[in-house]
Protein backbone atom coordinates (compact mmCIF):
# COMPACT_ATOMS: atom_id res chain seq x y z
CA UNK A 1 0.00 0.00 0.00
CA UNK A 2 1.29 3.43 -0.89
CA UNK A 3 0.23 6.86 0.23
CA UNK A 4 0.08 8.67 3.56
CA UNK A 5 -1.43 5.69 5.41
CA UNK A 6 1.25 3.21 4.30
CA UNK A 7 3.37 3.71 7.41
CA UNK A 8 0.51 3.92 9.88
CA UNK A 9 0.47 1.62 12.88
CA UNK A 10 -2.62 -0.37 13.83
CA UNK A 11 -3.31 2.18 16.54
CA UNK A 12 -3.12 5.03 14.02
CA UNK A 13 -5.58 3.26 11.74
CA UNK A 14 -7.99 2.55 14.57
CA UNK A 15 -7.86 6.16 15.76
CA UNK A 16 -8.46 7.51 12.25
CA UNK A 17 -11.32 5.06 11.65
CA UNK A 18 -12.91 5.96 14.98
CA UNK A 19 -12.67 9.70 14.34
CA UNK A 20 -14.15 9.33 10.88
CA UNK A 21 -17.14 7.30 12.05
CA UNK A 22 -17.81 9.56 15.04
CA UNK A 23 -17.76 12.56 12.71
CA UNK A 24 -20.09 10.78 10.26
CA UNK A 25 -22.62 9.91 12.97
CA UNK A 26 -22.36 13.39 14.49
CA UNK A 27 -23.21 14.83 11.07
CA UNK A 28 -26.28 12.60 10.81
CA UNK A 29 -27.52 13.72 14.24
CA UNK A 30 -26.86 17.37 13.40
CA UNK A 31 -28.85 17.02 10.18
CA UNK A 32 -31.75 15.44 12.06
CA UNK A 33 -31.73 18.29 14.59
CA UNK A 34 -31.91 20.74 11.67
CA UNK A 35 -34.66 18.64 10.09
CA UNK A 36 -36.81 18.74 13.23
CA UNK A 37 -36.11 22.43 13.80
CA UNK A 38 -37.26 23.25 10.26
CA UNK A 39 -40.46 21.21 10.38
CA UNK A 40 -38.88 18.22 8.62
CA UNK A 41 -37.83 20.28 5.61
CA UNK A 42 -34.93 17.87 4.93
CA UNK A 43 -37.25 14.88 4.45
CA UNK A 44 -37.67 16.05 0.88
CA UNK A 45 -34.12 14.86 0.17
CA UNK A 46 -35.32 11.27 0.27
CA UNK A 47 -35.68 9.43 -3.03
CA UNK A 48 -39.06 9.28 -4.76
CA UNK A 49 -38.81 6.64 -7.49
CA UNK A 50 -38.73 7.25 -11.22
CA UNK A 51 -38.98 11.02 -11.02
CA UNK A 52 -36.01 12.44 -12.97
CA UNK A 53 -35.79 15.46 -10.65
CA UNK A 54 -35.19 13.08 -7.72
CA UNK A 55 -31.88 11.80 -9.10
CA UNK A 56 -30.13 14.68 -7.33
CA UNK A 57 -31.25 13.15 -4.02
CA UNK A 58 -29.57 9.77 -4.60
CA UNK A 59 -26.58 10.71 -2.44
CA UNK A 60 -28.20 13.06 0.14
CA UNK A 61 -30.89 10.48 0.93
CA UNK A 62 -28.31 8.33 2.75
CA UNK A 63 -27.73 11.13 5.26
CA UNK A 64 -31.37 11.99 6.05
CA UNK A 65 -33.62 10.19 8.55
CA UNK A 66 -37.30 10.29 9.36
CA UNK A 67 -37.07 11.10 13.06
CA UNK A 68 -34.67 10.41 15.90
CA UNK A 69 -35.92 6.85 16.42
CA UNK A 70 -35.04 6.03 12.81
CA UNK A 71 -31.59 7.56 13.26
CA UNK A 72 -30.98 5.89 16.63
CA UNK A 73 -31.71 2.48 15.12
CA UNK A 74 -29.02 3.08 12.50
CA UNK A 75 -26.39 4.69 14.71
CA UNK A 76 -24.79 1.69 16.42
CA UNK A 77 -24.56 -0.61 13.38
CA UNK A 78 -23.19 2.23 11.26
CA UNK A 79 -20.57 3.04 13.90
CA UNK A 80 -19.46 -0.56 14.36
CA UNK A 81 -19.51 -1.77 10.76
CA UNK A 82 -18.08 1.49 9.46
CA UNK A 83 -15.25 1.39 11.98
CA UNK A 84 -14.36 -2.20 11.06
CA UNK A 85 -14.46 -1.46 7.34
CA UNK A 86 -12.37 1.70 7.74
CA UNK A 87 -9.59 -0.14 9.60
CA UNK A 88 -8.26 -1.43 6.28
CA UNK A 89 -7.73 2.11 4.95
CA UNK A 90 -9.74 5.30 4.78
CA UNK A 91 -9.36 5.84 1.04
CA UNK A 92 -10.71 2.42 0.16
CA UNK A 93 -13.43 2.77 2.78
CA UNK A 94 -14.65 6.03 1.27
CA UNK A 95 -14.64 4.49 -2.21
CA UNK A 96 -16.61 1.50 -0.93
CA UNK A 97 -19.17 3.78 0.74
CA UNK A 98 -19.46 5.94 -2.38
CA UNK A 99 -20.20 2.90 -4.52
CA UNK A 100 -22.77 1.59 -2.04
CA UNK A 101 -24.53 4.95 -1.71
CA UNK A 102 -24.75 5.55 -5.47
CA UNK A 103 -25.78 2.01 -6.44
CA UNK A 104 -28.29 1.76 -3.61
CA UNK A 105 -29.79 5.17 -4.32
CA UNK A 106 -30.10 4.56 -8.04
CA UNK A 107 -31.58 1.12 -7.42
CA UNK A 108 -34.18 2.54 -5.05
CA UNK A 109 -35.02 5.20 -7.64
CA UNK A 110 -35.58 2.45 -10.21
CA UNK A 111 -37.50 -0.22 -8.29
CA UNK A 112 -39.05 1.24 -5.13
CA UNK A 113 -42.87 1.32 -5.04
CA UNK A 114 -44.68 4.37 -6.38
CA UNK A 115 -45.43 7.26 -4.05
CA UNK A 116 -42.75 6.31 -1.53
CA UNK A 117 -39.98 8.43 -0.05
CA UNK A 118 -36.85 6.48 0.92
CA UNK A 119 -34.02 7.83 3.06
CA UNK A 120 -31.64 6.74 5.79
CA UNK A 121 -28.25 5.12 6.35
CA UNK A 122 -29.60 1.56 6.39
CA UNK A 123 -28.58 0.99 2.78
CA UNK A 124 -25.00 1.87 3.74
CA UNK A 125 -25.22 -0.41 6.79
CA UNK A 126 -26.40 -3.37 4.72
CA UNK A 127 -23.70 -2.57 2.17
CA UNK A 128 -20.94 -2.51 4.78
CA UNK A 129 -22.25 -5.79 6.17
CA UNK A 130 -22.02 -7.37 2.73
CA UNK A 131 -18.57 -5.91 2.15
CA UNK A 132 -17.18 -7.16 5.47
CA UNK A 133 -18.89 -10.52 5.08
CA UNK A 134 -17.15 -11.45 1.82
CA UNK A 135 -14.02 -9.31 1.52
CA UNK A 136 -11.91 -11.67 3.65
CA UNK A 137 -12.85 -14.58 1.41
CA UNK A 138 -12.30 -12.56 -1.77
CA UNK A 139 -8.86 -11.40 -0.61
CA UNK A 140 -7.96 -14.73 1.06
CA UNK A 141 -7.09 -13.03 4.33
CA UNK A 142 -7.64 -15.27 7.38
CA UNK A 143 -8.39 -12.39 9.75
CA UNK A 144 -10.86 -10.98 7.25
CA UNK A 145 -12.60 -14.34 6.98
CA UNK A 146 -12.83 -14.57 10.78
CA UNK A 147 -14.20 -11.03 10.97
CA UNK A 148 -16.83 -11.88 8.36
CA UNK A 149 -17.92 -14.97 10.28
CA UNK A 150 -18.19 -13.02 13.56
CA UNK A 151 -20.10 -10.19 11.89
CA UNK A 152 -22.52 -12.71 10.36
CA UNK A 153 -23.04 -14.28 13.80
CA UNK A 154 -23.77 -10.93 15.47
CA UNK A 155 -25.69 -9.05 12.77
CA UNK A 156 -26.93 -11.81 10.45
CA UNK A 157 -30.35 -12.18 12.08
CA UNK A 158 -31.05 -8.45 11.91
CA UNK A 159 -29.89 -8.32 8.29
CA UNK A 160 -32.17 -11.18 7.27
CA UNK A 161 -35.10 -9.55 9.06
CA UNK A 162 -34.42 -6.29 7.22
CA UNK A 163 -34.67 -8.09 3.88
CA UNK A 164 -38.19 -9.38 4.55
CA UNK A 165 -40.68 -7.73 2.15
CA UNK A 166 -43.51 -7.99 4.69
CA UNK A 167 -42.35 -5.16 6.97
CA UNK A 168 -44.43 -2.00 6.78
CA UNK A 169 -42.55 1.25 6.31
CA UNK A 170 -39.23 -0.46 5.65
CA UNK A 171 -37.49 -0.34 2.28
CA UNK A 172 -36.43 -3.94 1.84
CA UNK A 173 -35.46 -2.95 -1.70
CA UNK A 174 -32.96 -0.43 -0.36
CA UNK A 175 -31.60 -2.97 2.10
CA UNK A 176 -31.18 -5.65 -0.56
CA UNK A 177 -29.59 -3.28 -3.05
CA UNK A 178 -27.21 -1.98 -0.39
CA UNK A 179 -26.21 -5.53 0.53
CA UNK A 180 -25.55 -6.44 -3.11
CA UNK A 181 -23.60 -3.21 -3.66
CA UNK A 182 -21.41 -4.01 -0.65
CA UNK A 183 -20.67 -7.50 -1.97
CA UNK A 184 -19.80 -5.99 -5.36
CA UNK A 185 -17.53 -3.44 -3.65
CA UNK A 186 -15.58 -6.30 -2.04
CA UNK A 187 -14.66 -7.48 -5.53
CA UNK A 188 -14.18 -4.06 -7.13
CA UNK A 189 -11.87 -2.78 -4.37
CA UNK A 190 -10.23 -6.05 -3.36
CA UNK A 191 -6.60 -6.13 -2.30
CA UNK A 192 -4.13 -8.86 -3.16
CA UNK A 193 -3.98 -11.89 -0.85
CA UNK A 194 -1.51 -11.91 2.00
CA UNK A 195 1.76 -13.43 0.83
CA UNK A 196 2.54 -16.74 2.60
CA UNK A 197 5.67 -16.93 4.72
CA UNK A 198 8.71 -18.30 2.90
CA UNK A 199 9.51 -21.94 3.69
CA UNK A 200 13.00 -22.56 5.02
CA UNK A 201 14.88 -25.68 6.08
Amino acid sequence: MSGPQAGWSNGDRALAAGKLMLAWVALLWLLEVVDVATGHALDGFGVTPRDPSELVDVVPSSFIHFGFAHLAANTVPLLVLGFLAALAGLRRFLLVCALIIVVDGLGVWLIAPDRTNTAGASGVIFGLFGFLLVSGFVERRPWGVLAGVLIAAVWGGSILAGLAPTQTGVSWQGHLLGLLAGVAAAFVFRRGPTAPAALTR
